[in-house]
This record gives structure tokens, C-alpha cells and sequence, in this order.
């Protein structure tokens, strides 16, 4: 038995842990999770466990339906919000949680899991000699509660970096962050955003499996948190109008040997060719995966002019109206260089969507895609003529045209593989469809009166 495995087992012996829940998501990154008893864990670690995997959308068709959920030891944690510390009974029995891998019952990768849609990506870096790490500002709302028949009710006034006092919406981000911390998983910072009741939080980068496990992770914190105070956490890409939507920019960086692939102090602006080559990529293949890293029909109500949000296929240093920004680093640390993709929204699946990304960069690398000019000007004041002089298209404005996009992607269905690819592209159709036919109280309040 590995050492971790070890470490496991005798952990949830040392410390009393009653249930052991087993995470995993959908192919649109929905949380899924059954529980284990102690005595159930040293098979499930060796053998994993079989569920019915035509019960998960996206999975396995009833004909097929069986499949193993195998946990990962090392992303095994506690759950500080059960047990209080204590070794009872009920529901404050100590809890841990720990990610799996979903397998056939042959004991191969099933081509529906998310999460081997990743590793899979990664191991196509790794064969070039690439680690790929990733690090993103997970933006999201509170509100009073999740009740769709009424507007949703803020908990605060603030605005960008607001300081308050005996603030509720502060304070459970407060808890979140050190709930985050007790569970090994550190927060590089987190504030108040832009938009009233909008928070932040921004994760130190690891690699890009460890945070995709991680993004789910805080997700569900958050929610906790703030279900304990009796509200609402929301992580909806356009929940209010009139004000900014929520992202979840990512940055990004390769390195190869221990040393950041993207740095070249040799080269203009200190970036490597790799650098350019992965910003090159991301450009080209921006349209075609933007249904993964905007996968909902609200994604492109944030999607829009005005609101901070990307639409232009664009690159600069310093330029938050560009897609893809390179963040000037400080004197020394050249080693922190990296690419900041600004496009995801806070409810995409972070394995796809990390994986998407990582494969739009490698293509660019290896096809020595050409580096486009970098935007020098608030593309947001810029005419659709000055933009089309400037050879900077928009990304699709909506789901119906990211999904046009992303179905002649060869990148991106070789990257999700045909199981993942045809049945996102269904499920995603079929929201459009009835997003299509909905008659909504815009159109109601605008056209009843008049027409």
C-alpha cells in the first residue's frame, strides 16, 4: 500500500471520521458525492467503488451503466464544518472528503469523467516537458436568499476594495477564507468587488489539477458558509443587471525543468517565445472554447461592452479591456510571469475549462502561431471599423454562436474526447432551445403595452 494511502487510513482512525464522502463532478462541473464508511475506505482505495453512472448526466447510457468511482489520497481532507472537533455520532460526526477518479469496471479511464479530460491535457504537456499551473480570482454574490420569483437581495452597498465595518457579507467571506485555510488550501487575497454584494477570492497557483479540485472545492465553502448564515451564495455569471458579472479570471504559466517556461529576458517585454506562442493560441482557439469556460446561456449577459468583461480577441501588458493580459511583475521576480485569461465566469467546470485553455496554448506552441500586435487603446471605445483595422474579432456573443464555434473545433473535441464533446454539445443545444422559447419580462414589459 502506498504511503498515502497509508497516511489516510490512519488518519481517519486517529481523528474518529464516521463518514468519508466521495466528490466528483458531471460534465458541467455539477458536484456529485456519496458517502463511505471507514470500514469501506481501504477497498474503495484499491478497487474503488461502483455506482450507476447513468443516474450522472453526461456519464454512461443505461446500457453501460456501472463505473467506479476511485478516490485520489491526496486530495483527502477534512471537512472542518463537521464534528466541531469532536468524535460523535449523528450529524456532527467528523466528515472527510476526497476527490475520485471515475473508471470502467476494467479499471480504465472513463471518457466521461472531467477530471481525466484534464489529466489527460496535462500529460500531453508533460510529454513536451511542460508543468501547467494555474491560479484564478473566483468572483461570486450573496444574497438573501435563492428564491427566483423575486429579485435577488444584496447584503451590502460596497463597491471595489470596500473596507466596512460589522459587515455580514465581509464576515462570511472572512469564515470562508479561514475555513479554506484549516483545509490547506491557501488564499493569496480576498475583497469586496465592483458590484454591490459581489466578493472575491484569489487562490495561490499550483498545478492545474490540485486547483481544479480546488475551484470545486471553494465553490461549495462558500455556499456553506453562507447557508450557516442562513443566505444565499450565488456564483451566476450575470445575476444583477446594470451592474458587472461575475468571473473567474484565471492566470496561468508553463514551466519546464523548475523554471518558469514563459520568462526570456533576452526578448522584448521578457516574454518567451513559449509565452508567445501559448497567447497566440489562446487567440486563435478563443472562439471555439468559449462554450467550455462560458458554458451557460447567462454567460453572455456578463459577456457584454461596459461591464469590464472581455469581448474582443485581444491581447496587452496592461490593458484589462484585452482577452488575454500579461500582469506587469515585480523588479526581481521574473519568475512570476504569467498569462491572465480574463474570459471564464465562476460557474464554468474548471477541468474543461483549464483544459481547453492548456490545449489552445500547447497548439499555439507547437504550430508557431504568430503573435498578433499587441492592443494598445481601450478596445471598448474602439468602432467595429477601427477593431476590424486592427484585425481584433469579438468572441461569440452568445451560447448559440459559441457552440457553432466550438462544433467545427477539431482542438476542441480531440481535447474533450467524442464522449464529452457530442454529449455537451446536445445538452447545451437543448438549453438554447428552450432559452429560445422562453418569453421573458423584458419582451412582456416592453411589446404587451405597445404592439
Amino acid at each position: 500500500m502506498r504511503s498515502q494511502e497509508e497516511y489516510v487510513l490512519r488518519t481517519v482512525e486517529e481523528r474518529g471520521i464516521r463518514f468519508v464522502q466521495l466528490w466528483f463532478t458531471d460534465v458541467l462541473g455539477t458536484p456529485k458525492s456519496f458517502s463511505i464508511t471507514p470500514a469501506e475506505l481501504e477497498d474503495a482505495l484499491s478497487e474503488g467503488m461502483t455506482f450507476d453512472g447513468s443516474a450522472i448526466d453526461g456519464f454512461s447510457r443505461v446500457q453501460e451503466s456501472d463505473v467506479l468511482a476511485r478516490p485520489d489520497p491526496n486530495t483527502f481532507q477534512l471537512l472542518p464544518w463537521h464534528g466541531h472537533g469532536g468524535r460523535g455520532d449523528g450529524p456532527d460526526a467528523p466528515v472527510a472528503r476526497v476527490f475520485c477518479d471515475i473508471l470502467t469496471l476494467d479499471g480504465s479511464p472513463f471518457q466521461g469523467c472531467p477530471r481525466h479530460v484534464l489529466r489527460r491535457t496535462l500529460e500531453r504537456a508533460r510529454d513536451r516537458g511542460f508543468t501547467f499551473y494555474a491560479a484564478p480570482e473566483i468572483e461570486y454574490f450573496y444574497f438573501a436568499d435563492s428564491d427566483p420569483l423575486h429579485p435577488p437581495q444584496g447584503l451590502d452597498h460596497g463597491s471595489y476594495f470596500e473596507l466596512t465595518v460589522a459587515d455580514r457579507a465581509s464576515d462570511m467571506r472572512q469564515r470562508t477564507v479561514l475555513t479554506l485555510e484549516e483545509m490547506g488550501i491557501p488564499v493569496e487575497h480576498a475583497q469586496h468587488e465592483d458590484a454591490p454584494s459581489q466578493h472575491e477570492i484569489d487562490l495561490r497557483y499550483t498545478d492545474a489539477l490540485t486547483m481544479a479540485d480546488t475551484v470545486m472545492t471553494v465553490r461549495l465553502v462558500v455556499k456553506e458558509m453562507a447557508r450557516q448564515q442562513g443566505v444565499h451564495a450565488s456564483f451566476m455569471p450575470k445575476p444583477l443587471a446594470g451592474v458587472q458579472g461575475s468571473g473567474m479570471h484565471t492566470h496561468v504559466s508553463l514551466f519546464r525543468d523548475g523554471a518558469n517556461a514563459f520568462v526570456d529576458l533576452e526578448r522584448p517585454h521578457g516574454l518567451s517565445l513559449v509565452a508567445e506562442g501559448f497567447i497566440a493560441g489562446l487567440l486563435r482557439h478563443a472562439g471555439e472554447i468559449t462554450a467550455i469556460t462560458n458554458q451557460w446561456v447567462n454567460s453572455y449577459k456578463r459577456l457584454v461592452s461596459g461591464y469590464e468583461a472581455p469581448v474582443h480577441r485581444s491581447w496587452a501588458r496592461n490593458n484589462r479591456s484585452a482577452l488575454v493580459r500579461v500582469p506587469l511583475v515585480k523588479d526581481g521576480k521574473v519568475e512570476s510571469t504569467r498569462i491572465e485569461y480574463r474570459a471564464p465566469d465562476s460557474a464554468c467546470n474548471p477541468y474543461l475549462a483549464f483544459a481547453v485553455i492548456l490545449a489552445a496554448g500547447l497548439e499555439g506552441i507547437e504550430q508557431h502561431y504568430e503573435l498578433p500586435p499587441e492592443a494598445d487603446a481601450n478596445l471598448f471605445d474602439l468602432s467595429i471599423e477601427e477593431l476590424g483595422s486592427k484585425g481584433i474579432a469579438h468572441l461569440p456573443g452568445s451560447l448559440n454562436e459559441a457552440l457553432a464555434s466550438m462544433e467545427s473545433s477539431t482542438l476542441v473535441a480531440e481535447t474533450l474526447g467524442d464522449h464529452v464533446f457530442e454529449w455537451f454539445i446536445r445538452n447545451k443545444r437543448a438549453e438554447w432551445g428552450e432559452y429560445k422559447a422562453h418569453v421573458s419580462q423584458f419582451e412582456l414589459d416592453r411589446y404587451l403595452p405597445l404592439l
